[in-house]
């Protein structure tokens, strides 16, 4: 059975349809790289999987964990689910371990000495363990987005959402933000990832999913998707030239 299971899901922001039935299943392990043009639906299909979007219709499951839409079952989803954004959203006036531990205190109740032991093991896994006192406005971008992975694997989801997370960060702070990226893929993370990173789609992914116009246009391995992409679509997304 396929870790993430996503069948004919479609979602309209009023009369804007922006997901036209789409059907992915992600197997446990998968590192999945979303690409394609802004507005194809690529972040509201992320924001759907993690329960932060109702689908309008379709359906969605997670480790067998059907999404339905209450409380309840939104709160199991986004246990086993964690969500990595653009902005790092940290706590500016917690320190970087109070910024790890709050939501394991907060949603998992986990006792104050187990949140801070896990904290550190995180913060340890991103590089930043030495940073367990600072606060975010003492860290560069790709420090603060490195706290906000260790904050999302410190609720040790079954697998991990990157919407565009290097997309606000300087150039020469895009790489150390991937090369945690590529452990955890090493690790065996399933990792679905908005991204304009080509390179590091096509080094680290197990497949690229191209969305155009809120559908699964195209999909397979990077290999297969870079090298002779099948419609017109891709190619023109891709800068290809048609031969």
């Amino acid at each position: 059975m396929s870790l993430i299971e996503i069948t004919e899901v479609r979602k309209s922001f009023g009369s804007n349809e922006v997901l036209k039935g789409i059907n992915l299943d992600i197997e446990p392990g998968e590192v999945i790289a979303i690409i394609g043009k802004s507005g194809s639906g690529k972040s509201t299909l992320l924001r759907c999987i993690n329960g932060l979007e109702t689908i309008s219709s379709g359906a969605i499951s997670v480790a067998g964990a059907q999404f339905i839409d209450d409380e309840l079952h939104l709160k199991a989803l986004r246990l086993k689910v964690g969500m990595i954004f653009q902005q790092f959203n940290l706590f500016p006036h917690l320190n970087v371990g109070e910024n790890v531990m709050l939501s394991q205190k907060v949603v998992k109740k986990t006792p104050k000495q187990d949140a801070e032991a896990l904290a550190r093991k995180m913060l340890e896994r991103v590089g930043l363990a030495h940073k367990f006192e600072a606060y975010p406005d003492e860290l560069s971008g790709g420090q603060q987005q490195r706290v906000a992975i260790a904050r999302a694997l410190a609720m040790q989801p079954t697998a991990l959402l990157c919407d565009e997370i290097t997309s606000a960060l300087d150039p020469e702070l895009v790489s150390e933000v991937l090369a945690v990226v590529r452990e955890l893929a090493a690790e065996g993370m399933t990792l679905v990832m908005v991204t304009h990173e080509m390179k590091f789609a096509r080094d680290v992914c197990s497949r690229v999913v191209f969305m155009h116009e809120g559908k699964v246009h195209e999909i397979g391995p990077p290999e297969e998707v870079f090298s002779s992409p099948k419609t017109p679509e891709l190619k023109q997304f891709l800068g290809m030239t048609a031969h």
